[in-house]
């Protein structure tokens, strides 16, 4: 005699919605909402209001890239603490390139990027081949960088930059503010990058075991160096928006971020 089992489930293989598990993954975002929204309502009663929400998101989008960024170097396993001073020496850099005439603007943002590019490859080598922990390597390398800053901008502000770089930046598309789209557009990539991809499922094993990475043919000091080097090149990118925002450049901006 035969026992006959009734399996539930969809007969085109695809899963049911699952509130629970729903709620697991994003459950905290909605309440974070819900909560700034309570308190911020109850401030001020200009709080809600759509001026007030975009500038929010247009002061957001640097933290949203720089947040990206140091993305990567969780999931190696890792830390950075030269956040701010790369961000501060890039955006000066561009600063300085704007100011000194190159044109178009888009040229000096490379600039800045590149800078901010080879930062992060010094960091990433110096974490591969000396075997310290990237706390000490990032420490020492925060004031390197910062200290470099100083010296290039002699401790002042840069502003003065064309109308063309500030209004492009303060630019909407169908209501939605240049910085955010970027952002948005960073993320999406990323998204891609990390599901979709073998470099982000790499770094995803460094993350758990490099040991178990290195042996199961993962190339440990180069998914480290590339995650890192990426890492920067979207803070570089985020030093642009930030002194966009504020139409010039702080020498001690970002300092302790």
């Amino acid at each position: 005699m035969g026992i006959t089992t009734r399996v539930k489930g969809d007969v085109n293989g695809k899963k049911p919605f699952n509130f629970s598990l729903f709620w697991d993954k994003y459950g905290t975002f909605f309440i974070l909402a819900i909560i700034v929204a309570i308190f911020g309502s109850l401030s001020s009663e200009y709080f809600l209001t759509t001026n007030n929400i975009t500038q929010i998101f247009v002061q957001s989008s640097v933290t949203v890239l720089i947040g990206m960024g140091e993305f990567f170097a969780i999931l190696v396993a890792g830390i950075d603490l030269s956040v701010g001073a790369i961000l501060a020496l890039s955006g000066m850099v561009t600063a300085k390139l704007m100011l000194a005439g190159v044109d178009p603007f888009f040229a000096a943002l490379i600039g800045g990027v590149l800078v901010g590019g080879a930062l992060g490859a010094i960091n990433g080598c110096l974490v591969n081949w000396t075997g310290l922990h990237p706390f000490i390597i990032t420490l020492g390398t925060n004031a390197i960088f910062r200290g470099i800053t100083l010296v290039i901008s002699d401790a002042n502000s840069v502003y003065g930059f064309s109308f063309d770089f500030v209004n492009f930046f303060a630019a909407s598309v169908l209501g939605v503010p240049v910085p955010v789209i970027f952002s948005l557009i960073v993320a999406v990539i990323l998204w891609f990058l990390t599901t979709r991809m073998r470099l982000g499922r790499n770094i995803y094993a460094l993350g758990g075991n490099k040991n178990s990475a290195f042996y199961s043919g993962i190339d440990v000091k180069f998914h480290i160096l590339g995650g890192v080097y990426h890492l920067r090149h979207l803070r570089g990118t985020g030093g642009r928006g930030f002194y966009c925002a504020t139409r010039r450049r702080r020498t001690l901006s970002r300092n302790g971020f």
